[in-house]
């Protein structure tokens, strides 16, 4: 059976205010050409379809059309909710879903794989939705029963033992399980929102073991998780950068090739992960240096979307204007002067102080230079006309 592995597309995110609506449309488009081309079976996708859990009419139409067109190549789709999905906006009319297409988004879906047959025999898709702690930790418990301790460890284990318990009703079935969370040993960057309670984010790689595949969603770089958790488990990471912390990063799906159930009782299918790159819209970016070392890289980084960061001892003049000049797509812009000492708190600022004196240490300060005459003349004359106007009135 071959499964595509995708996760984190966040629509409707935007980066540093840029908006992505037609960046995600063109992965959108690329994905369900992939799809036909490499005849997938089964698309999976665990959580953070969208970037908010009330999305914007425009996402919400953009994932109706990609999995309408999901759908059309014949592939079934299961997906799953994560920490940003709304899960009863995203698993809204799952019971209407056209043929194909499954929303496992709340805590009684994990009991109620999709089951999809290949030569083989049975492959059950269980989908674990983001499990808040505190919103779960008494679902996944009998009537009666004291709740489950409040973490993510005590709530993914319990809903594992259900997985289990439901495949064992399927003897010689391979399991896949969708899971959106953050396992231990994974590597984070600065774009995927907090998930910890009481302190502690993660769930140790040894609850997730025993699975045939475990197709991961949270983290927004792809990593293989294998000898970690003891059992194939991959994150496929997101398919755009939303973070300067991602700029290293390839972006991909994954292409997973489900082999024959194992030989003997307990042993997994051959498993085999193809890594395939999404098309980048744009590189990202961090130049550092002074402003003359950073515009003389603009010809080899004047399309790409850039992090200045300025070291000049004394603020340049018009440094905005001057960055964009060589960098159009400039997005964000950061004044880290090397050479000058960091001042340890605010400065004091006495009643009886000279307001004119105040304003040129100000400007002194934030551009590491004495104000030239002009500037100086400049503040005066800005400084004499609100004195008259004050008297004025």
């Amino acid at each position: 059976m071959r499964i595509l592995h995708t996760s984190d597309w966040h629509l409707g995110r935007t980066l540093h205010k840029v908006d992505l609506h037609e960046h995600q449309a063109a992965f959108l488009d690329w994905l369900v050409d992939l799809v036909t081309e490499r005849q997938v079976d089964v698309v999976v996708i665990p959580g953070d379809v969208y970037d908010r859990a009330v999305p914007a009419v425009t996402s919400v139409k953009l994932l109706d059309s990609a999995l309408a067109r999901l759908a059309g190549t014949g592939a079934t789709v299961v997906l799953t909710s994560g920490n940003h999905d709304s899960p009863e906006r995203l698993g809204f009319g799952r019971g209407l879903m056209r043929a194909g297409i499954h929303l496992l988004t709340d805590v009684p879906g994990i009991e109620h794989p999709v089951s999809v047959e290949d030569e083989h025999g049975e492959v059950l898709f269980f989908g674990l939705p983001y499990l808040e702690p505190d919103r779960v930790r008494t679902e996944l418990v009998a009537d009666g029963e004291p709740p489950l301790a409040r973490s993510h460890e005590a709530v993914t284990r319990a809903a594992l033992e259900r997985v289990r318990e439901r495949a064992t009703a399927h003897p010689g079935a391979r399991t896949v399980v969708l899971a959106h969370t953050f396992v231990t040993g994974g590597e984070a960057s600065d774009s995927e929102r907090d998930l910890s309670v009481g302190g502690v984010d993660s769930v140790p790689a040894g609850v997730l073991s025993g699975i045939d595949y475990l197709a991961l969603g949270h983290l927004h770089g792809c990593q293989d998780l294998t000898r970690t958790v003891g059992a194939p488990a991959w994150y496929s990471g997101s398919p755009l950068a939303f973070s300067f912390s991602e700029q290293a990063h390839r972006k991909s799906v994954l292409l997973v090739d489900l082999g024959a159930p194992g030989a003997a009782d307990g042993d997994r299918a051959v498993v085999a992960v193809e890594r395939i790159e999404t098309p980048v819209p744009r590189r990202l970016t961090e130049l550092r240096g002074t402003l003359e070392q950073i515009l003389a890289q603009s010809e080899e980084h004047g399309s790409d979307w850039v992090k200045a960061i300025v070291t000049d001892p004394a603020r340049p003049a018009h440094l905005q204007e001057q960055l964009r000049e060589g960098y159009p797509h400039l997005l964000l812009t950061e004044y880290a002067p090397e050479g000058r000492e960091a001042r340890e708190g605010t400065p004091v600022v006495r009643r009886e102080a000279n307001p004119l004196e105040v304003m040129d240490q100000f400007l002194a300060d934030v551009t590491g230079g004495a104000p030239t005459s002009a500037e100086h003349d400049v503040i005066e004359r800005a400084y004499r006309h609100v004195r008259r106007q004050q008297e004025a009135s």
